[in-house]
């Protein structure tokens, strides 16, 4: 028996740091066009509206891969899905590089998909196979989803600079098939741990479901993939109409490095602090970010600012994906769907809306209102929720 307990332990350990390294390659190909964008822009003298529109096509990509990713794990598990999230995810990179503005647009959507069907798998996975750590090992999941999008910014920057830009697409598209094939061996099954700690769950939350409150929920998934998009999106942008040169590619690496910092943080804090005062100060910390990120006037101020961002950011999302199961248990998975849809649904419009605004007003500066008014309307959300969170 003890034997046996070590195999399984040690399995655990392998599957945890597959999905680990699925997620560094989900964080790359999720944040890549904020820094590819800029090239986009210049190769076919885009607009802002029109430019705005790569970040529809992502996340409408990625919005139907969530909505459609419960009906894959529910036919086909956790290996199918991962296996052809990642497949997607490849094929997409691969492709931005075409000469064609609709073939990349294509391309686009392709990955967004990938990453759509891959991200609620992962999560659902690692929350099932961690039991009572599911908290800590969500955060852990999304520090690691933070070192790739920290990384994405300097492997760009570096293509271009070595006139190498299509090396480093393929790059990435190459990490996503040979996890694709690592995920094609794994065999993920249901732990009774992880059923036992979920009904656990289910039992403490079967007094908290009067309807405010998953409406509230889902906002607030809406409102934070939003307003990290519209930020870390439009970051470069910012930083290239401050001055010339090619540094600005780098500059959501600082938004990112910020969120990565600040999950650090979150990890050691988060235990010892009320959650929705955690959360509330966070928001209120990145809503300081980007004030500091529309007013900035060099490319120093938007780095501070994408960094206080960052940071405020940091400890919000997982902590509403640990209030969906806390609150809903075993019906989190059903929730979930329609959860991150809604995440999907932020992503796809709020970053829009920033090049929008920007049309129309002839001012980025205004654009960048639309991720700011989100992080005050998260923290109002959170407020208004505070008793059933106290509850």
């Amino acid at each position: 028996m003890p034997t046996r307990v070590v195999a399984q332990t040690n399995d655990l350990r392998f599957v945890h740091m597959a999905l680990f390294a699925g997620f560094i390659i989900t964080g790359m190909v999720a944040t890549l066009l904020g820094p590819v964008l800029p090239v986009f822009i210049a190769r076919w003298n885009l607009t802002d509206s029109q430019a705005g529109l790569f970040f529809s096509t992502q996340f409408s990509g990625s919005m139907l891969g969530v909505v459609l990713s419960s009906v894959i794990l529910s036919l086909r598990g956790y290996r199918d899905s991962l296996v052809l999230g990642f497949l997607l995810m490849a094929a997409g990179v691969a492709g931005l590089n075409s000469a064609s503005l609709h073939v990349a647009l294509l391309a686009t959507a392709i990955y967004g998909f990938g990453f759509g069907v891959a991200i609620p798998a992962t999560n659902l996975c690692i929350a099932e196979i961690s039991g009572a750590r599911r908290v800590a090992s969500l955060t852990l999941l999304n520090m690691a989803w933070g070192v790739g999008a920290i990384a994405c910014p300097v492997l760009m920057l570096t293509g271009l600079r070595s006139n190498r830009f299509t090396t480093a697409l393929l790059g990435i598209a190459i990490g996503a098939i040979l996890l694709a094939i690592l995920f094609s061996t794994i065999k993920f099954e249901s732990r009774a741990a992880s059923v036992a700690s979920a009904d656990e769950a289910t039992d403490a939350a079967e007094r908290r479901h009067p309807i405010h409150v998953p409406v509230a929920l889902g906002l607030l998934f809406y409102l934070y993939v939003g307003t990290e998009g519209g930020i870390s999106g439009w970051a470069a942008e910012q930083a290239h109409r401050l001055g010339s040169g090619e540094a600005y590619t780098i500059v959501p690496m600082f938004f990112w490095a910020g969120l990565l910092g600040g999950r650090g943080i979150a990890a050691l804090v988060v235990s010892r602090v009320k959650e929705n005062l955690f959360v509330s100060y966070g928001l209120l910390f990145s809503a300081i970010g980007a004030t500091c990120l529309l007013r900035a006037s060099t490319r120093p101020g938007v780095i501070l600012g994408v960094v206080i961002a960052g940071l405020g950011l940091a400890g919000v999302y997982p902590v509403f994906i640990s209030w969906l199961s806390k609150w809903y248990g075993e019906r989190a998975r059903r929730l979930g769907g329609l959860m991150f849809s809604m995440a999907a649904l932020g992503g796809a419009t709020m970053p829009w809306t920033v090049g929008f605004v920007s049309q129309r007003s002839h001012s980025l500066r205004v654009g960048l209102l639309v991720p700011l008014t989100g992080c005050i309307a998260m923290l109002t959300l959170v407020t208004a929720l505070r008793r059933r969170i106290l509850a």
